[in-house]
């Protein structure tokens, strides 16, 4: 499942990581969701690591994406942005990477998005009501009330912490991963052909 790492792979999967880490600073706001939530498509790069190196080689990028955040930029959120962000990813990418590896096709590579984007979003959903909100009101004192009246300010629709969920994680978060499924099976094709004679060229 996950090819033999080489100096030209790691090389390779450091480069991911990389973009990925400026993909990352590519932020627009969604209309729906609260300022500090931002769109981003920095899982774009780790994703085609997972599908041609292997579910740890797209790990792999994700952590080199975040540390590379932390060197450059460092953090705003005592680490738990960082984190939600390093775990969301991973819960995606190693899905498609997973799935695709034992469907390896077209026709693969598409429900292996799909079956990401639809566990990556309950994932991140999961994650903010045990991790990150509990986290962001003890370390930073922040009322709950506070969170979701900065959220039902964007949404009207909330106004508890399931609507915040339901209304605000979950939709951001199916956004955020159908975008990148659609770029990456947009490019599938040619991505697939560069990257197998890559990997043909290395394992010589």
């Amino acid at each position: 499942m996950n090819r033999t790492f080489t100096p030209r792979s790691m090389v390779f999967i450091s480069f991911l990581g990389a973009l990925s880490f400026l993909l990352m600073s590519i932020e627009v706001p969604l209309p729906f969701a609260p300022a500090y939530m931002k769109f981003e498509i920095s899982d774009l790069p780790a994703l085609f690591g997972g599908f041609f190196l292997g579910p740890l080689a797209g790990t792999m990028a994700c952590l080199i994406k975040i540390l590379l955040k932390l060197i450059v930029i460092g953090t705003h959120s005592a680490l738990v942005g960082e984190m939600m962000n390093l775990f969301c990813s991973m819960a995606f990418v190693l899905t498609a990477a997973w799935y695709y590896h034992f469907h390896y096709n077209k026709k693969g590579a598409l429900q292996s998005l799909v079956l990401a984007s639809l566990l990556g979003s309950a994932f991140a959903v999961f994650t903010n009501y045990y991790f990150a909100i509990p986290m962001y009101v003890r370390l930073y004192g922040i009322p709950l009330e506070t969170i979701l009246q900065m959220a039902a300010a964007a949404n009207p629709f909330v106004h508890s912490m399931t609507g915040f969920l339901l209304l605000t994680i979950l939709p951001f978060n199916l956004v955020k991963y159908a975008v990148v499924s659609v770029i990456a099976f947009s490019v599938y094709k040619r991505i697939s052909l560069a990257l197998q004679a890559l990997i043909r060229h290395d394992a010589r």
